[in-house]
Order: C-alpha cells, then sequence, then structure tokens
C-alpha cells in the first residue's frame, strides 16, 4: 500500500530556475550546476535527500530527524528535479511542500541547493556559516563520480569571496574521506590549521583535516547579502558564473 501512494503521488510542476541574486537569495552557475537559495520546501527535503544514503551519512553522520530514512520515499525524491517533465512527488510527501516558500533566515548559514544543468535533477546542495567562513557540501548518488564535487566546491568558495564577503572560506573533512580531499583541492583548497578531530552530529569523533581558500583577489557580496550593492559590482549578482 505504501508503495502503490509513492507510485502515485502529486505531479511537480516545472519551473524556471531562478537566475538574479535577491533579498537573501543567491544564485551561482558553473559548468554543469546551477545553485540557488532553496525557493520551495520540496527543494530542501529533495536535497537533504541526496544526503541520506549511508554512503553519504558514512562520513556526515547527521542526527536522524535530518535524514530521510524511508529509502523508496529518498529515491523517489533523489530522482526529482525543478526542470524534470512529469516528475511524481511521493504522495507520502504533503502536496503543500510543492509550493510552500521557504524562507531564509537572518541567521549565519546560507543554505543553496544544487541543480544539474544536462538533466534538471536535484544534484546536492552547499553550506556556508558566515561568521566562520566553513562551508560544507554534497552530492546525490546519481552525480557522484563525475568530477562534479570540483564544481560544489568552487561554488561555496564564490559564494564565501563574491557574495558574501569573506577574505577565507574554511572546509575539513574526515581524513578517511578521500573523496573529497580531491575535490576540496581542484577548487583550489590548501592545506590550513585547524582542530584535529571534529564530532559528527551523530556523536562520532573522526580524525579531520583542515584547507582554506582565500579570496584570489577584492571581495564583494551581492543583492542578496543584505548590504547595498556598488554600482562597479552590481553584475556579479547575476549568478552567471564562477
Amino acid at each position: 500500500m505504501v508503495w502503490s501512494r509513492l507510485r502515485r503521488g502529486w505531479t511537480m510542476p516545472r519551473t524556471s530556475l531562478p537566475r538574479l541574486c535577491g533579498h537573501r537569495r543567491h544564485v551561482l552557475r558553473t559548468e554543469r550546476i546551477v545553485f540557488y537559495t532553496p525557493v520551495t520546501q520540496l527543494d530542501v527535503i529533495a536535497a537533504t535527500a541526496g544526503a541520506s544514503d549511508s554512503e553519504a551519512q558514512r562520513w556526515f553522520g547527521w542526527s536522524d530527524d535530518h535524514v530521510v530514512a524511508d529509502a523508496r520515499i529518498r529515491q523517489a525524491l533523489v530522482d526529482l528535479g525543478p526542470g524534470v517533465d512529469g516528475a511524481r512527488v511521493p504522495a507520502l510527501v504533503p502536496r503543500r511542500l510543492l509550493t510552500e516558500s521557504f524562507e531564509p533566515s537572518a541567521g549565519r548559514v546560507e543554505l543553496m541547493i544544487a541543480v544539474r544543468l544536462d538533466d534538471g535533477r536535484y544534484a546536492g546542495g552547499i553550506e556556508l556559516t558566515t561568521d566562520t567562513g566553513e562551508i560544507g557540501g554534497w552530492l546525490a548518488p546519481h552525480a557522484r563520480g563525475l568530477g562534479l564535487g570540483v564544481e560544489l566546491f568552487k561554488a561555496a568558495a564564490m559564494l564565501g569571496h563574491a557574495h558574501v564577503g569573506l577574505q577565507t572560506v574554511r572546509a575539513g573533512h574526515e581524513v578517511a574521506n578521500t573523496a573529497c580531499a580531491r575535490a576540496l583541492s581542484g577548487a583550489g583548497f590548501v592545506p590550513a590549521e585547524g582542530p584535529p578531530r571534529y564530532t559528527l552530529p551523530d556523536g562520532r569523533e573522526v580524525e579531520t583535516h583542515w584547507l582554506h581558500h582565500p579570496a584570489p583577489g577584492p571581495t564583494s557580496h551581492c543583492r542578496g547579502s543584505g548590504l547595498p550593492v556598488p554600482r562597479e559590482a552590481a553584475g556579479r549578482s547575476t549568478g552567471e558564473g564562477l
């Protein structure tokens, strides 16, 4: 019965991807991904599903109330995307999430959803803690092994430097997570000092390496930062690439 409800579900309306930064909202594009501040609550839950599998949680260790635990719902969400025609949202996901808006907080964490440009599916997400400059990111299973991790972390660095005005962006990863290490290095992150051990949300303590990404030039901020944008920097708020 549960699976039949999953199959019926709701038809997801195809929406245009955001193109411009605005009040507390950011947009970034790389060669193969567009990143944007979530528009609907479905954006958030579908992107979260992309890191809720056991492979991803080996490294992230999110708390149980943060992951999409049901494998069938998780797979259905991972196959969705704002650019996918006729996509079916599982009926167990409340229909209101399709249109219920996501309102960015005025807090210290910037969240951006990643969408693949080739097939319109949710590809993962990035987070930036603005007071520390620390970033994190993840890719959905279908987006792994394609070299997209480099684009993911390049976008996180650009969010910090050109949209939020940070001089330095930092990232930590478990020593054994060599895929993350390669992606960060490919995105221009270099070794930095940091605590050698880190406690994950599920209580596991892991050995950690830290890296940072210094701004390659003057920093700036976009309209999404809520600060006045100088005339000469206004073009940077269009999110037209890195």
